[in-house]
Parts: structure tokens; sequence; C-alpha cells
């Protein structure tokens, strides 16, 4: 019996600049790899395949970064959600 393929882990973050960029995030399990892509609107512009053991190495940069200069006080809404 065959196995139904698992489903893709997706993460979308809109780009600040609007205009429909966007940043995703795919865990694609059966192919062994995370894609981060850009989008503008339907279209992907870009991608960038990762080997999920570098996956920890972006995390930590952008916990280091939270932890080094967000602040609370000038994004309140975004902290809060």
């Amino acid at each position: 019996m065959e196995r139904a393929p698992e489903p893709a882990r997706t993460g979308v973050v809109p780009d600040t600049r609007g205009e429909g960029r966007a940043l995703r995030a795919t865990w694609h399990h059966e192919a062994g790899v995370v894609v981060l892509s850009v989008w503008r609107d339907n279209v992907c512009v870009s991608t960038v395949r990762l080997d999920p053991d570098d996956v920890p190495a972006l995390v930590e940069v952008l916990v280091s970064g939270l932890a080094d200069g967000y602040d609370v006080t000038r994004h309140p809404r975004r902290a809060a959600g």
C-alpha cells in the first residue's frame, strides 16, 4: 500500500514594504529540504533550498537579533500577536 505524501509545512511572512511581497518558508520532508522563497503577489521570484541541518543556524540569527535589538515599545501590535 502506498503512503500519502506528508503535507508541506509552510509559513508566510509579509514584507513590510507591501506591494504583494512576502517570504515563504516551506518544509519539503519528502525531498529533505526547506525552501525559502520570495514572492511578489502570486509569482515566486527567488528561492533558496536549505539542508535541514542548516536551519538551526538561521533560527539562531533570527532569535539573536530579536534578543539584541527588538524594541517591543516600538512595535507593540506585532509583539502582542
